[in-house]
């Protein structure tokens, strides 16, 4: 099992990034705390569903390494502003997100022009800098909220500077977790946990997803004070968090 260092946890970035307003709404509906399948219509949305089957049809190919680094994650939130290459989002405990588009980045649930202000997205890709990510896909969630009540119903406890992170943890932790060990993932097989957790857990960044030994994978969260460490099986149900 590849091992690497635990990076410091990350402080949220600023609300003034400037962005033009050219023209460009999430429906992370909760998912109880316990292990829940994440293909059951009541805990994920539908547009995150058809993201999981685009996703397994598609030929998607995943990839995993021992090193630190840049790597797959994800967030979820409300677009603020949008611009020729991507826009910036806001999550549901106020972290400012910029979203990098490329000629690659595929849209769901409604073409890109959709991304718009207002528009609650799930954005999976590479996490640069934990403000940052370059988009594999940009996920519209109609009618939703950015994922600010299930980040409300679940307790997820926004960053303050000097307040440290409480010691607690619901539903079921994989006994081969320990922190700083594991397979970075990417691809698919990074994705998919990002979005259960997302749908559980909004208001964070994910920076990494990390698969365990017993093939669970465990979802890294930075910019939120907790839960920073979400579990999901290896068939894709969350499990729990700490």
């Amino acid at each position: 099992m590849a091992l690497w260092n635990e990076p410091s946890r990350k402080e949220p970035a600023s609300k003034d990034s400037p962005a033009a307003e050219p023209t460009r709404e999430t429906d992370l509906a909760a998912v109880p705390p316990a292990a829940t399948p994440a293909v059951n219509f009541g805990g994920l949305t539908a547009a995150v569903l058809s993201f999981m089957v685009v996703l397994a049809t598609g030929g998607n190919t995943a990839t995993a390494q021992g090193v630190s680094g840049p790597a797959d994650g994800g967030s979820t939130g409300i677009v603020d502003t949008t611009f020729a290459s991507g826009f910036t989002m806001t999550t549901a405990t106020g972290i400012e997100v910029t979203v990098n588009e490329t000629s690659s980045t595929k849209t769901v649930d409604g073409p890109g022009g959709d991304v718009r202000k207002g528009t609650s997205v799930l954005v999976l890709g590479l996490d640069n800098n934990g403000t940052t990510i370059t988009a594999d896909w940009v996920v519209i969630q109609p009618h939703g909220d950015g994922g600010a009540a299930a980040a409300k119903a679940h307790g997820v406890i926004p960053f303050e500077p000097g307040v440290p992170s409480p010691q607690q943890s619901v539903g079921t932790i994989p006994a081969s977790y320990t922190q700083g060990q594991g397979t970075l993932v990417s691809g698919i097989q990074a994705f998919i946990p990002v979005a259960v957790a997302q749908a559980v857990f909004p208001g964070g960044i994910v920076d990494r997803v990390v698969s365990l030994s017993d093939g669970s994978y465990e979802v890294h969260n930075i910019s939120i004070n907790w839960p920073h460490h979400v579990f999901v099986s290896k068939d894709f149900m969350y499990l729990g968090a700490e």
